[in-house]
């Protein structure tokens, strides 16, 4: 989970429907994520949400992450939500955050990596980003929209509802159509 704090409560069910469907959830969170509070919820209240859920602690730190990969061998990971800051960084090889550093852990061994993007700049500063990690193998995105085209015209969300979805055709090595809704 990267700090789209608006969307938490959307990625928690989604982790929600995930552990019901797979047995092992290794959570992770961004530092933001992981020690802000924001009007969405406490940060504290969402840790103990998802490590009691997951039955694991959450890496949250870059250290913790980078076995991801090449020790700690993960059949996918979701990056539900996915900040367009995130998205930045893993587009442009930055791993200064433990989800960026897990994603390159992760891609290192060419298993999936499923991105559920909520950003307010994806159709302006985050374009070219986007573009990038489109095109790369084994990353996949969740179908997005635009959540307030009047009010944010640059901004796209995931549907949430459709993360296990793209987790699953991802496993096979398809990208789910239709991307834009």
């Amino acid at each position: 989970m990267c700090g789209s704090f608006c969307t938490f409560q959307d990625s928690f069910e989604v982790l929600k429907a995930l552990k019901e469907k797979y047995d092992d959830i290794v959570p992770i969170m961004s530092f933001n994520a992981y020690f802000t509070d924001t009007r969405f919820g406490r940060h504290k209240d969402w840790i103990d949400k998802i490590e009691e859920l997951c039955g694991k602690k959450i890496i949250n730190t870059i250290a913790d992450a980078e076995p991801l990969g090449p020790k700690i061998s993960l059949d996918a990971l979701v990056v539900a939500p996915c900040t367009g800051n995130t998205l930045a960084k893993m587009a442009n090889g930055i791993t200064d955050t433990p989800v960026c550093m897990a994603a390159k852990a992760h891609l290192r061994s060419d298993r999936p990596l499923v991105i559920a993007l909520a950003s307010n700049d994806a159709m302006s500063a985050n374009l070219g980003n986007l573009a990038k990690l489109l095109v790369r193998k084994n990353i996949y995105f969740v179908p997005m929209t635009q959540d307030e085209p009047v009010k944010k015209p640059h901004s796209l969300v995931a549907d949430f509802s459709q993360v296990i979805k793209t987790l699953d055709d991802a496993m096979q090595g398809n990208q789910i159509r239709k991307l834009f809704l």
